[in-house]
């Protein structure tokens, strides 16, 4: 099956080839088109099918996403000649890769498809996507309203297809047949994307920490915070999973998350109990992933006060002193005290070191040396200032990120790019290196001098 895919792709992938950069940019726009129109049909099919995350948040994801996405990619050059440095007298053409294979994740069945083929077809590749297997059928349906509409522009036919009965098995030959691999999903998937034996692009374990500074509006900050928390459930990699104030500021904070919707819980019985559902052993319980706040409290078997949105624990140390500094992919957050800036700083870096380094953190602050004091120190491809980390890290209309559901950790998360993915990783470049002109040498002496 997946021979026959491949061979499909490439036929539909040279015939793409030939187009200008107008007719490709009319089928990406296309793409993200078809999902913007089709936002609430396909989050009823995604909360329905995964069992996981909130159908409104999901309406908002769809729009936001292939928004901000044909926004950033629509005047972008990406066919033949796309710059001309007059310094370097570089000239630049743009080729495609070919095939390029996705495995898409449970957590984001239809925008991470809709993202990966608009970024493959802007740069004239094919695609073929693997999705979760518990994510298959609104993932499928989100190729299928694409390719009819794609079929009415006279789209090659096949550069958008979809494995619809998914295994791990055909996902592996996947990735050993294509050019390029996208792994959006968990670390395993990742781990294989990188053992296929071709180039391979995939993301790391998110752990956000969240650095509250002295001189915010708390009440300001934790509308924010508690916005990314909540998002979706809490399945964004990219959201808040702690809240690090400082230890004289520390009961306002609280008040402030209170206010708007937090719960902190206080009774110690009721603290272990939420902490040994949310983790068996070290591990995340796959039974809190996307799921309401309502809902991980009856698996715990405690109560929490009507309207709550998310749910505060005090961590009893940082990193591996506590599993609470671990990544909670639910709308459940840790919260830490510190004594200066670089207390704070410290705390969130232990706890990326335990997990989510290279991922993103966050920081609430007015104070630019604070700010870039952290860009320095923490070993994140992201800081997000002064926004929802979950719902702005990824790309957003106010802040200069590319917009993405693929964000890059680097090194530090094992990936090979410390970036949020685009379509410029699904290119090839040539590049024409003609003479420059009346350039002055220097001599040895000048060279060398100090």
């Amino acid at each position: 099956m997946i021979n026959g895919m491949i061979k499909n792709a490439r036929i539909a992938q040279k015939k793409f080839e030939g187009y200008n950069q107008e007719q490709v940019d009319r089928i990406v726009r296309e793409i993200g088109k078809v999902v913007y129109d089709n936002a609430e049909l396909l989050a009823k099919m995604a909360v329905e099918e995964t069992k996981m995350g909130v159908y409104e948040h999901k309406v908002e994801k769809n729009k936001g996403k292939a928004k901000v996405i044909w926004n950033d990619l629509k005047d972008k050059k990406s066919v033949d000649e796309i710059s001309f440095n007059p310094e370097t007298n570089i000239i630049e053409i743009a080729k495609p890769i070919g095939v390029v294979g996705a495995v898409s994740p449970t957590t984001n069945p239809i925008v991470t498809p809709m993202c990966n083929s608009m970024f493959a077809l802007k740069g004239r590749n094919a695609i073929i996507i693997a999705p979760h297997p518990r994510a298959k059928k609104c993932s499928a349906h989100t190729v299928e309203l694409i390719n009819e509409r794609l079929a009415k522009l006279g789209a090659p036919e096949h550069l958008i297809q979809i494995i619809t009965e998914p295994s791990v098995e055909l996902t592996n030959e996947l990735m050993q047949a294509v050019d390029v691999v996208v792994a959006t999903g968990g670390m395993g998937m990742v781990k294989a994307a990188y053992s296929s034996g071709k180039p391979a692009f995939g993301v790391g374990a998110g752990n956000v920490q969240g650095i509250v500074d002295r001189d915010v509006d708390f009440n300001q900050t934790a509308i924010k915070m508690i916005t990314g928390r909540a998002f979706d459930n809490g399945i964004i990699c990219s959201g808040e999973q702690t809240i690090i104030a400082h230890e004289d500021d520390y009961d306002e904070v609280i008040k402030a998350f209170e206010a708007n919707g937090a719960f902190l819980v206080r009774d110690e019985q009721m603290h272990e109990k939420l902490k040994a559902t949310l983790f068996e052993g070290d591990h995340l319980n796959k039974d809190v992933v996307g799921q309401s706040v309502q809902q991980i409290a009856a698996i715990a078997g405690v109560k929490v006060p009507e309207g709550t949105k998310v749910i505060l624990l005090e961590a009893k140390g940082i990193g591996n002193a506590d599993v609470l500094c671990k990544e909670k992919m639910c709308p459940v957050m840790s919260t830490f005290k510190y004594k200066t800036i670089d207390e704070a700083i410290h705390i969130a870096k232990t706890n990326l070191e335990f997990e989510g380094n290279g991922h993103s953190a966050s920081i609430h602050s007015n104070n630019l040396g604070h700010i870039k004091k952290a860009g320095m120190a923490l070993s994140v491809s992201r800081l997000v200032v002064n926004a929802p980390s979950a719902t702005t890290a990824g790309g957003s209309f106010y802040n200069g990120f590319a917009p993405t559901t693929t964000l890059g950790c680097g090194s530090w998360g094992n990936n090979s790019i410390s970036e949020n993915f685009t379509y410029k990783h699904l290119i090839n470049v040539s590049r024409i290196g003609l003479v420059r002109e009346h350039v002055e040498v220097q001599t040895d002496e000048m060279i060398w001098a100090v």
